[in-house]
């Protein structure tokens, strides 16, 4: 049984009984790296000993998670509060009593959806705990490390659950990568896209890469692919994967000249 399981360098958790590879595959992957100081595993025990979880309102609707100090990617997870049901967007790689706590006050978790498996981190103890589905698409099924009886892999260009809300595959960053719609959580709608797209520090560019980390564009043919599946989307504002990630009012605008820039580069 290992105690230490969990991939430092991304917070992906493996299964406890079965031996660990000698290099996370989700590190190993030209997407991602290994750390400076080679692969390193850590335990639940340690992660909780070092890190707490911040939680932030961002509206009645909605708040983010994430660790503190970060850890691993450092990304944050989103807790959507709807009447049908409360859903987790993306995930981190801690969940304490405190957060189970605070997730429960609010009605608990109906589902969990990813943007890509950078993200799974500890999903299986997620959905353990919340009695629900974890929705994954099924391009990003080889990427599952840790197959657990909650997953359940979606196909086809949407999944659609309640209250307006619907998963959108994408693709590029990842074969399976999908953005989250929410209409009603702002005026023309919102976007939650984890690392499917990655918004930049100035907010004023979107990008969308194979390998954000290590800055390895997407082929003409796979981008031309992932932007014909996000037209028709409607939204004014978009969520990424990093606290400064938030673009307000006016996230189309911006979407549609980045990728105008691709576009052009591309020479579509």
């Amino acid at each position: 049984m290992n105690e230490k399981n969990i991939c430092a360098t991304c917070g992906t958790q493996f299964p406890p009984a079965a031996p660990l590879p000698q290099l996370c595959p989700v590190c190993a992957d030209d997407r991602q790296y290994i750390g400076a100081n080679g692969q390193q595993w850590l335990g639940a025990a340690d992660i909780n000993a070092r890190h707490s979880v911040l939680i932030k309102k961002i509206n009645e609707q909605l708040y983010d998670m994430r660790l503190v100090p970060a850890f691993a990617i450092g990304q944050r997870a989103f807790l959507i509060i709807t009447p049908g049901g409360n859903i987790l967007w993306d995930c981190i790689p801690l969940l304490n009593d405190q957060l189970a706590a605070f997730i429960k006050a609010k009605g608990g978790l109906k589902a969990i959806v990813f943007s890509h498996p950078h993200y799974y981190s500890n999903m299986n103890e997620w959905a353990d705990t919340f009695g629900c589905l974890v929705y994954i698409h099924e391009k990003d099924k080889e990427w599952v490390k840790y197959p657990g009886p909650h997953i359940h892999y979606w196909e086809g260009k949407e999944k659609v659950f309640w209250n307006g809300i619907k998963a959108v595959h994408v693709g590029g960053h990842f074969p399976g990568s999908a953005v989250l719609q929410a209409p009603a959580l702002s005026a023309a709608g919102a976007l939650f896209v984890g690392d499917t797209l990655l918004i930049s520090p100035s907010r004023r560019h979107t990008a969308i890469m194979y390998s954000y980390p290590n800055q390895v564009l997407l082929s003409r043919d796979v981008f031309a692919a992932a932007l014909e599946r996000m037209k028709g989307l409607h939204f004014d504002t978009m969520y990424g994967a990093f606290d400064w990630q938030t673009l307000q009012g006016n996230a189309r605008d911006v979407f549609d000249a980045s990728m105008k820039r691709y576009a052009d580069a591309y020479g579509l």
